[in-house]
């Protein structure tokens, strides 16, 4: 099987790049995945979809701003546009950092840019406060197969303060604007918990407190798991043999009383509804490894999901649409089929849905 296999052409105009004003307005396309037949529809009709009984999954991980511009220690920045000199584009000897996944011991995994001219022995600073030291301070410690840098932090009192105000909201690359104020609360889902994710778990985004309440009043049970968003979000297929990719570590939590939930639902088998990519991979993940049952607890993943692959636990999906030759491309290939999926994927730029992180979503059901 092939990365290719699983291209598509999107027209640039259809990556939403801003959010709509009310969450439940994106549009639906809903995906029967026994006829393979498709219809359009509208998130706020998603309630309807789902039956008595059923057990809908949220991940509640929360995205913290993991994206800093800081510069090499002892270096000032400097400007070089007379039009624009508070932009952050024509900063002289910018650094860009993404963190992705804690690592203990302040030890962060991060993406850098520009990555060929940071070795390891390079110190960063980020930010100033008002007497002009450096908010964070971070050293590249070591290099990962792919290009990821190993930081360890200064250790310096509220970090995630510090943190907070020094950083951006990771919007992906592929919005093509400076993050902004609002993104902090838009690219979050209203129950984002547990802080973690270098990027948004997107399916969530839609939800609000009447959907949410909707659901419960039609008898569909709630839990949440999390899994925190990283590195392999953002990091392409570098094989072109699907079978020779790995992904890269993510983690995850599941409590005791969402693990006996979803193993009751299992063995009454009730559907387990799964909110996004990052759900279905938790799930999957856990049943691997606790023989068909979900297991409470905290752990890491990189499960890969392609076509062939098994569900043993999960039975229905929302999910955004996803990039062209990417890993979550092909785990929904994998639970409806690819031709399927592909031509799902045509119907939705036919109709100009708006696709990824800020854009409609699909059911799969």
């Amino acid at each position: 099987m092939l990365v290719s296999d699983f291209d598509f052409h999107l027209p640039e105009e259809l990556i939403a790049q801003e959010p709509l004003a009310d969450r439940a307005a994106s549009r639906m396309l809903v995906l029967n995945r026994a006829t393979g037949a498709f219809t359009d529809d509208q998130f706020r009709n998603f309630p309807a979809h789902l039956r008595s009984r059923d057990i809908l999954v949220l991940n509640n991980s929360r995205v913290f701003p993991a994206r800093l511009f800081g510069r090499r220690s002892g270096q000032r920045a400097q400007r070089v546009s007379p039009r624009n000199p508070t932009s952050r584009e024509f900063l002289k000897g910018r650094i860009e950092v993404l963190l992705t996944r804690p690592l203990g011991n302040h030890e962060w995994e991060a993406l850098v840019r520009p990555g060929r001219k940071l070795g390891v022995g390079e110190k960063l600073t980020f930010g100033e406060d008002e007497t002009r030291s450096a908010l964070l301070e971070a050293e590249i410690i070591g290099r990962g197969e792919y290009g990821e840098r190993l930081l360890r932090f200064r250790p310096q009192p509220n970090f995630f303060e510090r943190l907070e105000r020094v950083g951006h909201v990771p919007l992906p690359p592929y919005i093509s604007r400076e993050d902004r104020s609002r993104d902090r609360d838009r690219y979050q889902t209203i129950f984002a918990r547990d802080r973690g994710s270098a990027a948004a778990p997107t399916a969530g985004l839609h939800f609000t407190p009447e959907i949410l309440e909707e659901i419960r009043d039609r008898n569909v049970e709630i839990v949440q798991v999390t899994l925190h968003v990283g590195l392999g979000t953002f990091q392409p297929l570098r094989e072109e043999v699907v079978e020779k990719n790995a992904l890269h570590v993510e983690n995850y939590e599941i409590s005791e009383a969402t693990a006996d939930s979803l193993n009751r639902a299992h063995l009454d088998r009730r559907r387990i509804v799964a909110v996004g990519t990052t759900v279905v991979r938790t799930l999957e993940h856990c049943a691997q490894q606790g023989g068909g049952k979900i297991v409470a607890g905290k752990g890491e993943t990189k499960i890969f999901i392609y076509p062939g692959f098994e569900f043993p636990m999960v039975n229905a999906m929302l999910t955004n649409f996803h990039l062209p030759r990417s890993s979550l491309l092909m785990l929904v290939s994998a639970f409806a089929g690819r031709e399927t999926v592909l031509r799902a994927y045509a119907h939705a730029i036919e109709k100009r849905y708006r696709f990824f992180s800020y854009g409609d979503c699909m059911m799969l059901e």
